[in-house]
């Protein structure tokens, strides 16, 4: 390796996603091999540096075919400017507003080459030179910041980490940067937004931290608790843990692994608590604590709930329930089955009731029955969906207003839940649609808001996917007992020549759905290789289907897919979508940010919540203009909404003509084609197949192999999750004694962000 150091003349490029530059550095020693203005190309990936600086580089000389020789850097470090014009371009340079060459000039003849030195150590002494105090002041703040921050960036830089990444991580922890790296690298994981474990263990190896270091055994510890989190889990038991943090951190169950679990329960960082496994026998659990504190809290509430009377039950008590439910009907023009009826008396006689059911039971007529019933009572009531699609079907199906749980609960980024215990939602009765996709903390959340008097109606299909959050809500609430639960059974909903319906049904009982393209909307087509699959569900979108049914190939069609990865995957459908639907049209605006190429015209989804653009997870839109200029890009929501995104907010989209079976939930669409391989095995689930055909309203396309089709409906077992919440919920005695109303407040708090 070796070493160049100089002036920076000119910063001809500079890239903020990967720290990737092209600089013009004037060299300290003159080379013969320097452009005709003295000055050599220096290239690498570096933090964002400024004309004027004087920096040493570390690297090697490189022959580049179209610009010849260069310089490419691996490590960059400033160093003070030791000649007086040095020092004055390097303040002149516009490092601070209001100090341009004149004013710097006179610094530097007043302190001569000492200005490096006051400027670092003696900043009082600039008044000496008669400059106007409030740019002395600014001077001095700033030159104190960026020498920080570039001391901060050089030093993350030298263990890997990239310049977009180094400065996130000095804009959480300032001028502690250093300290606190240094001192425990995994805290990155903790106090860093967007810097898991993965990534502070990658800076904390190339700090030379030994694999079994009791910070790193700490940190994976967590880690472990929260990937398995995101896969459904609440807690582990005890030696799983261990055995999965072993695996994880690559190192051998020692007893570092225990003491470092055990210093983290007598530190409460990590809660242990009584549960039982599936043979019913008392294992030891281990949670994170917000997951523990959620779960006894939901537990709690429920039975308060359940036990609290409330106006209604008063209203309907000694009701004739045939006569009103008769005359209910007859005003609405529509008939109950003994199922739909008795889901209606148990929604306004019960505090707690479940409606499930699948695709065409009459779910959505049974729910707008019940609101009828509580118009005709005059009580009160509230709708709402996990997510905004689901939240805008709602709305459509019952005539009435519904929201997302956040926004129920008057959610924002920054001050949390408006509505909580101490102010309750007013409403005699919560409804809550799409239940399966609600999670342990969502649904803590929510029930804090519930007044004890009010009633809950959850609705929900409870053999579709789970939610992705942790727990299994709506299932330990059926089976609890603690709910008045109604199945309905009974199809309504069927076309003659329909398939859609009978196959869901069919799926979800484990039988294999018809597949004999005999009927006017659900057909199968064969295709046993990955590439072929996915070349075929292109020409299915493209031509077959708008030739059929005239549908827009975009608007109209969505394609669902098991998994993200493979030819026949999420991410691969997506690029051949793209460049077959919105890809070859001459002069068409896009931008590439990333690896990704976003084009007028492109469907996009939305990933997460954003209440500042009004904006939720799952939202789907097209792309309508760009501003170059100020670096923006315009997506028009389904809704009719226009949404602007910066470049950097672009994180938040990803391209949405193929969307994977989990983001599907809650949403329906006129057209679904679902690609089923044998390679997709690892997702092949009887619930997820019956997801993705249940998000259709008039055409089911799939696209595989029959041997696909048959391991996905023979497959029905569905991941266990860990989870205490049914056992706490059949036994209120299982729940030690009550947090006091200070603790769970300060508790509650300290989560603010749960559930975001």
């Amino acid at each position: 390796m070796e070493r160049l150091s100089g002036t920076i003349e000119r910063i001809t490029y500079y890239n903020d996603e990967n720290g990737y530059s092209v600089l013009k550095v004037l060299p300290d020693q003159r080379r013969m091999d320097a452009a005709r203005d003295g000055t050599i190309a220096v290239v690498g990936i570096m933090p964002e540096l400024q004309i004027s600086m004087t920096v040493a580089f570390t690297g090697e000389w490189v022959e580049d075919k179209t610009y010849g020789k260069q310089f490419r850097a691996v490590t960059v470090e400033a160093v003070a400017p030791t000649s007086i014009q040095g020092l004055s371009n390097y303040l002149g340079s516009g490092l601070v507003k209001g100090i341009g060459p004149v004013t710097a000039e006179r610094i530097v003849k007043h302190f001569g080459k000492k200005t490096i030195d006051i400027l670092d150590n003696d900043p009082e002494r600039l008044y000496e030179t008669g400059i106007k105090p409030q740019l002395i002041k600014r001077l001095i703040d700033t030159w104190a910041q960026t020498q920080n921050a570039n001391a901060a960036m050089i030093f993350l830089q030298n263990f890997g980490v990239s310049s977009k990444l180094a400065t996130r991580i000095y804009n959480e922890l300032g001028d502690e940067t250093m300290s606190k790296v240094r001192s425990d690298p995994y805290t990155l994981a903790d106090e860093v937004h967007g810097i898991g474990f993965i990534k502070a263990d990658a800076i904390a190896q190339n700090m030379g931290v030994e694999l079994d270091a009791h910070g790193r055994i700490r940190a994976g510890l967590h880690y472990a608790l929260n990937q398995m989190a995101n896969e459904g889990h609440v807690f582990m038991p005890r030696e799983r843990l261990l055995e999965k943090t072993a695996e994880l951190l690559k190192i051998e169950q020692t007893e570092r692994l225990d003491l470092a679990l055990g210093q983290e329960l007598e530190h409460h960082e990590l809660v242990s608590d009584p549960a039982l496994n599936d043979d019913g026998q008392q294992i030891e659990a281990i949670y994170l604590p917000r997951f523990h504190f959620c779960e006894r809290k939901v537990a709690q509430r429920l039975h308060s709930l359940n036990e609290t009377p409330s106006p209604l039950m008063d209203e309907v008590r000694g009701m004739n329930w045939k006569e009103f439910l008769s005359d209910l009907s007859e005003q609405s023009d529509q008939g109950l089955s003994a199922q739909q009826q008795d889901a209606v008396r148990a929604a306004l006689a019960y505090k707690i009731s479940v409606l499930t059911g699948g695709p065409g039971t009459g779910k959505t007529t049974t729910l707008r029955m019940v609101i009828e019933a509580l118009q005709s009572l005059e009580f009160t009531f509230l709708l709402a969906s996990p997510t905004g699609r689901a939240a805008k079907r709602l709305s459509e199906s019952t005539g009435c207003a519904a929201s997302t749980i956040h926004r129920m609960l008057g959610y924002s980024p920054v001050e949390g839940f408006t509505h909580d215990q101490d102010d309750p939602l007013d409403a005699d009765m919560v409804i809550v649609d799409e239940t399966s996709m609600v999670d342990l903390i969502l649904f803590h959340h929510l029930l804090k808001a519930i007044r004890p008097e009010t009633h809950l109606l959850l609705v929900g299909d409870v053999n579709q996917l789970p939610s992705v959050g942790a727990g299994n809500v709506l299932h330990d609430v059926i089976d609890s007992g603690l709910a008045h639960v109604t199945r309905l059974e009974t199809i309504f909903r069927q076309g003659q020549d329909s398939h859609i319906v009978v196959n869901a049904h069919r799926v979800n009982q484990g039988e294999l759905p018809f597949m004999d393209n005999n009927s006017a909307d659900f057909f199968f087509f064969g295709a046993d290789d990955p590439g072929k699959a996915a070349e075929l569900v292109v020409d299915i979108v493209k031509n077959r289907l708008p030739a059929k049914f005239g549908v827009d190939p975009i608007r109209d069609v969505q394609v669902i897919a098991p998994m993200y990865r493979g030819p026949a995957g999420v991410d691969a459908l997506n690029a051949l979508l793209q460049k077959t639907l919105n890809g070859g049209v001459a002069r068409r605006a896009e931008k590439q940010i990333g690896e990704r190429v976003f084009r007028l015209g492109d469907k996009v989804m939305q990933t997460r919540n954003d209440y500042d653009k009004d904006v939720f997870n799952g939202d789907i839109g097209r792309i309508y203009g760009f501003d170059f200029d100020d670096g923006k890009l315009r997506v028009m929501m389904d809704d009719g909404q226009m949404v602007e995104y910066s470049w950097k907010e672009t994180d938040q989209l990803r391209h949405a003509f193929c969307i994977s079976t989990h983001r599907s939930q809650g949403a329906e669409y006129p057209v679904v084609v679902i690609p089923i391989l044998a390679q997709h095995y690892m997702m092949l689930q009887r619930n997820l197949l019956y997801t993705a055909i249940t998000r259709a309203k008039q055409v089911v396309v799939m696209v595989g192999s029959r041997r696909a089709v048959g391991m996905a409906v023979n497959n029905n077992k569905v991941a266990e999750r860990y989870s205490n919440l049914l056992t706490r919920l059949r036994n209120v005695q299982f729940d030690e004694p009550d947090f006091d109303d200070e603790e769970d407040e300060e508790f509650d708090d300290s989560f603010g962000g749960m559930g975001r």
